[in-house]
């Protein structure tokens, strides 16, 4: 199987709250490891990438090297319409950027907001940037937004081309589009902790993007707990369980029995998501840690480095 970081483009989504920004950066590490110049686009203005790294404030819509090879970039609809003005239209474009009635008329736009990140996301990922200076990335990740949320930021660019129909807007549209439908150049990415909703919602993505014969490359099981006793051993401590009389050793034995049955119950529900994905499945520990921190981003890196 061809590994995702072949692409020049990867989208990373997956149910709110399933580590999915976790998994974004531990794949931009990985490919910076591995000698791509790498961008982690942030959309809706988010920095969680900088809070990771540095901790002397963001600054939105710069690209900003964070380590050898590492860069990201907070995407703002606003700046990338304004940025985009200026490169199509010059003077005039700048003064439409700059009205505050146009910017309100565009942003009041449903699906604008979208079209407008997703356009940058597609220019990030051009070999001949149109940004001034801006220097070409070996693969470019977007932090997607949550499921369903996803799907339609996928969908936008070919809305837009098909409503539009003629016009710079039906072209740039079209060419986004073209370019998201490219399997060859374009990735999707679903993260999912191995539990009913989102193993549900993975699969109902799944779907989703087959209808739009759009590519899910990979499907990354998220936190999952380690299966550290084998069944004879279980029996041992449900008999140990009935056996004692301390209520620390009891305590104990609880919570082993409750982290097994846990353990269990994920693996039940990582099988439910293998036989649906084909065998695109990669699976990422829990990590038992206060916060993620670079040290645990890179651990993950280092887990997706040996299964990729």
């Amino acid at each position: 199987m061809p590994s995702p970081l072949d692409k020049r483009l990867l989208f990373v989504t997956g149910k709110g709250g399933v580590g999915k920004s976790t998994v974004a950066i531990a794949i931009g590490l990985l490919a910076a490891r591995r000698g791509l110049r790498t961008i982690v686009a942030e959309l809706a203005s988010q920095e969680r990438m900088q809070g990771v790294f540095r901790d002397d404030g963001g600054e939105q819509f710069r690209e900003l090297e964070l380590a050898p090879g590492l860069f990201t970039i907070s995407i703002d609809p606003q700046q990338a319409m304004e940025e985009y003005l200026r490169v199509k239209a010059g003077t005039i474009g700048q003064a439409l950027g700059s009205s505050r009635l146009f910017q309100a008329f565009a942003m009041a736009t449903p699906g604008m907001r979208e079209l407008l990140s997703i356009g940058k996301v597609w220019e990030l990922a051009q070999l001949h940037r149109r940004t001034r200076g801006g220097a070409p990335y070996d693969l470019v990740i977007v932090d997607a937004p949550a499921t369903g949320h996803g799907v339609g930021l996928l969908r936008t660019p070919r809305t837009f081309a098909e409503i539009a129909r003629v016009g710079p807007i039906a072209h740039q549209g079209q060419t986004i589009a073209d370019t998201i439908a490219d399997s060859d150049f374009t990735g999707v990415i679903a993260v999912a902790t191995p539990e009913e909703m989102p193993v549900n919602e993975t699969m109902t993505l799944a779907d989703e993007l087959a209808r739009d014969d759009l590519p899910l490359d990979l499907v990354i099981v998220n936190a999952l707990y380690p299966a550290r006793f084998e069944p004879g051993e279980i029996g041992e401590l449900g008999d140990a369980l009935g056996r004692t009389r301390s209520a620390l050793a009891r305590s104990a034995l609880r919570a082993a029995l409750s982290e097994h049955a846990r353990a269990a119950t994920q693996r039940e529900q990582r099988d439910r998501l293998h036989a649906r994905v084909d065998g695109r499945l990669v699976e990422l520990p829990y990590v038992f840690a206060d916060e993620i921190a670079l040290p645990q981003l890179q651990s993950l890196a280092d887990v997706l480095e040996a299964a990729l």
